[in-house]
């Protein structure tokens, strides 16, 4: 899925998505990417289904902070999310074990 443009990853995230690896998994999780072409996403992952959704949610279980070239390096594959996090490029608010697990639910 390799894009440089922020918003059509976004709209993209359903055709991602892998229900297979997504058993089980009742979240939302929250995208705050800054810097030019940024915004807020929410993704709802639900009885195997996902919706993408611009704009905070009310309550997420997970919130991810990162510039737009970190988010495009993760989508990518060119930015390890560990690394991202571990040097401060990547800020996860809630779940942390649950923000591990969103690469695996979707096929980038």
């Amino acid at each position: 899925m390799a894009d440089t443009d922020v918003k059509g990853i976004f709209d993209r995230i359903p055709e991602a998505f892998n229900a297979d690896a997504a058993q089980g998994v009742d979240a939302i999780f929250q995208f705050e990417i800054t810097g030019e072409g940024g915004g807020t996403w929410n993704v709802v992952i639900k009885d195997g289904a996902c919706e993408v959704q611009e704009g905070a949610h009310d309550d997420p279980s997970v919130t991810m902070t990162m510039s737009t070239e970190t988010w495009m390096g993760l989508v990518n594959k060119e930015v390890n999310g560990i690394q991202a996090f571990m040097s401060g490029k990547l800020k996860v608010g809630g779940d942390i074990m649950l923000a591990q697990k969103y690469q695996s639910l979707f096929s980038f």
